[in-house]
C-alpha cells in the first residue's frame, strides 16, 4: 500500500515512530513532514498529502498537528479527500466504515505516540461499509 504522512512541528517524534510501523508491515511510505520541533505551517505538509491521495499517488494519507484540525481543514480542500480527525481508534474505525475516509488527521497534543499507532492500524485495516453509507459519502462532494 502506498501512504503519503506529513506533520508540523507538533509530530515529528510521532511520524517517525508511524513510519517505523508502517515499513515494518511492507507499506512504501512518502514523506512530507517536517523532522524538527522548530515552528512550521502545517499546510505546507498537508497539501503535498492530499495532492497525492487526490491524484491517486497514494492509498491513503495521514497528517499530524497539535490539535489535527488546522491539518484536517487544510487537506479537506482537495478533491476526492475525506479526511477524518481521529483522537482514538474507535473514531478511526468508524471514519473508514461510515465515511470511507482516506486520510487519517491525528492530534499529537492530545494522543500519545502508541495511540497513533493504533490509530493508523485500525484506519488502514477498516475497510468501508458501503450500502446506506456510499449514499452519504457520494454526497459530500460538491
Amino acid at each position: 500500500m502506498k501512504i503519503s504522512i506529513g506533520n508540523d512541528h507538533a509530530g515529528p517524534e510521532y511520524k517517525k515512530a508511524i513510519v517505523q510501523y508502517l515499513e515494518s508491515k511492507g507499506h512504501e511510505v512518502t514523506n512530507y513532514g517536517t523532522d524538527t520541533d522548530g515552528s512550521v505551517d502545517y499546510p505546507d505538509f498537508g497539501h503535498p498529502v492530499a495532492t497525492d491521495v487526490s491524484e491517486g499517488k497514494a492509498d491513503f494519507g495521514i497528517v499530524i498537528c497539535g490539535s489535527g484540525n488546522g491539518i484536517a481543514m487544510t487537506v479537506n480542500k482537495h478533491p476526492k479527500v475525506r479526511a477524518g480527525l481521529c483522537w482514538i481508534k474507535e473514531i478511526a474505525y468508524l471514519t473508514r466504515l461510515h465515511n470511507n475516509a482516506n486520510v487519517v488527521c491525528i492530534p499529537a497534543r492530545y494522543t500519545s505516540i502508541q495511540q497513533a499507532i493504533e490509530i493508523v492500524e485500525t484506519f488502514l485495516t477498516t475497510e468501508f461499509e458501503g450500502g446506506r453509507h456510499q449514499t452519504r459519502v457520494d454526497k459530500i462532494s460538491c
